[in-house]
Order: C-alpha cells, then structure tokens, then sequence
C-alpha cells in the first residue's frame, strides 16, 4: 500500500470509529488495529487522533457545503429552497457517518470548524438569494442574514432528527419544511410584532 493510499484508508476507518463511538470513545489503538498497523503509523501520518478528526471534519464539511451551494441553481425562490432542502437530505442519506460526526461538537480546538460554523456558511450562501427576494418584495434586505440563519437552522435540526427516525422518506420530509417555510416566507409581515406581555 503507498503512503496515500494508506492515508485514505485511516481516513476512511477514522471516520467510520468516529461516527460509531464519537470523538472521545474513538482511540488512536483501535483505528490502528482495524487497519492492521502500528499506532506510529497514525502518528504519522496525523500526528494522533486530533489530526486524523481535523482531516475527516474537514472533509466532510467541504462536502456537504459543495453539495448545498451547488444544488443551488437557480430558478424560483420555492425551488431554491427545495434544492437545499433536498441537498442536505441527500448528504445525510449518502454520508450518514459523516454527517454523525458532524452534528457533534469538536472538541477539537485547531479544528477549522464545527457544524455550526458549517451551519453559519451555508446560511450565507442562502442570505444573497434572500436578500434579492427581501428587496423585490419591498422587505429590508438588511435583515437576510438573520433569516437565513433561521431558514437553515429549521432544516439542519430536521435533518438530525430525520437521521435517526427516516420516516418518512426523503421526498416528503423535504416538501413539508419547505411547506412550513415557504407560507411562512409567503405571510412574512413587513414589520412584524410581538402579541404577548414581554416586550424585551
């Protein structure tokens, strides 16, 4: 096996033990014996566990990411939000390991980012489009960013539960949030009020 090629696979089984047992139960020992080599040979090639998870964190934020901005095509804004909607129902449905690893917090510090931060990039992709449909239909377009936050946040939480239960199935989990936040976004007061007592 060359040195890639074993890199890839401790990557591959890294990601494997750290989806099943999480960051903390996953060792160094036991990536190593599933590949059949020394722990120096992780070493290495990773400096240890906190490297090897950078490696795989960052892989599989990349992924996810590329998915979601690029299934992002165009078209009507309904259609745009189903396509990220389907985006990350795909990625979850096709990286189930990854995407366990990735709803966990790293506890890793020179980790480049959590799935939060993850969270935080794709509601940016998504704050331009809204922008333009703030500013088409008259809505201040300064406020974008925090509704995107909040369209993305609803549909990452949906996914975690869904990665769980897969009932139902992709398809009608991607049409009922998009059924919640399209009337939503379809009712949306230009200035909106609180209804109740507290007013801070």
């Amino acid at each position: 096996m060359t040195g890639k090629q074993r890199r890839e696979q401790l990557l591959e089984i890294g990601r494997t033990v750290f989806a099943e047992r999480g960051y903390d139960g996953t060792s160094v020992e036991e990536i190593a014996e599933r590949a059949g080599v020394s722990k120096p040979v992780v070493y290495e090639h990773f400096g240890g566990k906190e490297g090897l998870y950078a490696v795989v964190v960052d892989r599989e934020m990349q992924l996810l990411l590329d998915m979601v901005t690029g299934a992002l095509t165009g078209g009507h804004s309904r259609e745009l939000l189903e396509q990220a909607a389907f985006a990350l129902m795909d990625y979850i449905d096709t990286s189930t390991d990854g995407f366990r690893i990735l709803v966990r917090d790293s506890p890793v510090a020179q980790s480049t980012g959590t799935f939060a931060s993850l969270i935080s990039d794709i509601a940016t992709q998504v704050e331009d489009i809204l922008g333009l449909e703030f500013k088409s239909r008259g809505f201040d377009a300064r406020l974008a960013p925090m509704y995107s936050q909040m369209l993305v946040g609803m549909v990452a939480l949906t996914g975690q539960w869904w990665l769980e239960v897969r009932k139902p199935d992709k398809a009608t989990v991607a049409a009922h949030l998009v059924n919640l936040a399209w009337h939503g976004l379809e009712g949306l007061e230009r200035h909106p009020r609180l209804v109740g007592e507290r007013r801070a």
